[in-house]
């Protein structure tokens, strides 16, 4: 057993078990979501823009319009988590698993010169930390959760094997042991690690907006949804306080459900989305989740960057685009159609060059994206390394 895991054990007077350790991530590969809960559903009766009609959107156009100005997106956030199994340990006879992460997250930008030409690219933001997530009951001293966990991180960090190995270790957090329906231990561990990482995608747009880089000439694509959960812990748990930070980003989704949209007659829309032809837009619909959600609304809406006829799948290809309302007047009517082509129109640009025979999402992938990916992914160390440090 690794010393930190042995110290662990005595400072919270558990008991270990030297567990295999393995890692819980696969290589990505394109699939397609196909379950969901019916409250997830998106009715398609509700448009979010202004022009109400039900055709596809032809962008070819508009698309090499915006192709003789600047480009509208200038900015580009993703983030990545490895998750790992360390080993098991037992509080009141019970064994709960000890998982750690290493999390990456950052924003890089494009350089351009006074005539809008691109002439660089790099880091604007960028953040990466290892964490270890044990149960709730570890803290059998009955003091508050956040700060016996944090005391407990901060005695970690003083240990010499984590300045030997050159580790940047910066939390310990927690997962309730209450399981209910299908949860398992290990997925809520999991999920508590990316929560975690997705607090820090939202620091990061905070701290963009703070420098008043967001404008409605210099976009930012969220690699992934910008439906971000309610979370019971973090810095920005709550969606309504940091909405407005919002205004000028967009998240792009590569993995998506189709059936979520259902048509007139409550039918999967899936077919249509995957038909849709080369620079063509879905209408953008409107999406309320509800009270539990802090009543954001969101503008949702599918785009085909790449013919169908050079990808291997139906939906290889086409993105989900969301973008967040931001008033009461948007919520009601839409937002202004024009803003989505332009949006859109914009974002057909950003698809090549792609990263085809490097990545089996090429397709779906938006360059800069792939290119901030890489580089998040470039600051983890091997698994096998980090595993064995604890």
């Amino acid at each position: 057993m690794g010393k930190i895991l042995d110290f662990i054990s005595k400072e919270t007077d558990g008991s270990c078990f030297t567990s295999y350790k393995h890692s819980y991530d696969d290589a990505g590969i394109p699939s397609i979501e196909y379950e969901a809960q019916e409250d997830t559903y998106i009715n398609l009766k509700e448009y979010a823009e202004d022009i109400k009609d039900p055709k596809p959107r032809d962008l070819t156009q508009r698309a090499q319009i915006c192709m003789q100005g600047p480009p509208l997106f200038k900015f580009f956030l993703d983030g990545s988590r490895k998750v790992y199994k360390l080993d098991d340990i037992q509080y009141d006879r019970k064994v709960y698993p000890i998982v750690g992460g290493q999390i990456s997250v950052a924003c890089c930008g494009r350089d351009s010169d006074e005539n809008g030409h691109y002439v660089g690219f790099h880091k604007i933001e960028e953040t990466s930390y290892s964490v270890l997530c044990l149960p709730v009951k570890a803290n059998g001293d009955g003091i508050d959760h956040n700060v016996f966990f944090r005391n407990l991180a901060d005695k970690i960090k003083s240990l010499p094997s984590l300045h030997a190995n050159n580790i940047h270790f910066e939390k310990v957090l927690y997962y309730q042991t209450k399981l209910e329906g299908r949860e398992t231990l290990e997925n809520k561990a999991i999920a508590r690690i990316q929560d975690e990482m997705v607090d820090c995608e939202k620091r990061i747009v905070s701290e963009l907006m703070n420098r008043h880089l967001l404008t409605q000439d210099s976009y930012l694509i969220k690699d992934g949804s910008i439906q971000y959960k309610p979370m019971k812990t973090g810095d920005y748990k709550e969606l309504t306080r940091i909405r407005s930070n919002y205004r000028h980003v967009i998240g792009v989704s590569k993995k998506f459900n189709p059936n979520l949209m259902r048509d007139q007659k409550d039918q999967s829309n899936a077919g249509a989305i995957a038909r849709l032809p080369l620079y063509h837009r879905t209408p953008a619909f409107l999406w309320q989740p509800g009270e539990e959600w802090g009543n954001v609304t969101f503008a949702i809406w599918y785009v085909r960057l790449h013919d169908r006829k050079y990808t291997d799948s139906p939906y290889a290809g086409i993105v989900k685009v969301e973008k967040m309302l931001m008033t009461g007047h948007e919520a009601e009517y839409g937002l202004l159609t024009d803003e989505i082509d332009t949006i859109t129109a914009n974002l057909i640009n950003e698809r090549n060059p792609v990263c085809y025979g490097n990545d089996e999402r090429w397709a779906n992938h938006i360059y800069p994206v792939y290119m901030t990916e890489c580089y998040c992914k470039s600051r983890f160390v091997s698994d096998y390394y980090f595993m064995n440090i604890f």
